[in-house]
C-alpha cells in the first residue's frame, strides 16, 4: 500500500493560494481517481479538487475554511496496490 499526497493544484497562472470551502469526502471514504473530493475557492472562483488516485482517504490535513499555498498537501490517500 502506498500513501499518496493530495496537493492543492495551481489552476491558473496567477494562482498562489486557495481556500478549502468544503470536503465532499471524509476520512475512511473510498475514492476513485478523478472523483471530486473537495471544493476550493481560488481567485474568487470555485474549483473542484479531484482524487489523484484510487484508494481510501486516510487523513485530511487542511480543514474547511483554511487557506493554503499552491502545492500544499491537503490530504492523504492510501492505495491498495
Amino acid at each position: 500500500m502506498a500513501k499518496i499526497e493530495v496537493l492543492l493544484p495551481q489552476w491558473g497562472m496567477g494562482m498562489s493560494e486557495g481556500t478549502i470551502t468544503s470536503w465532499l469526502k471524509g476520512v475512511g471514504d473510498t475514492v476513485a481517481e478523478d472523483d471530486p473530493i473537495a471544493e476550493v475557492e481560488a481567485e474568487k472562483v470555485e474549483e473542484t479538487l479531484e482524487a489523484p488516485a484510487d484508494g481510501t482517504i486516510v487523513e485530511i490535513v487542511v480543514p474547511e475554511g483554511e487557506t493554503v499555498e499552491v502545492r500544499t498537501v491537503v490530504a492523504y490517500i492510501e492505495t491498495t496496490d
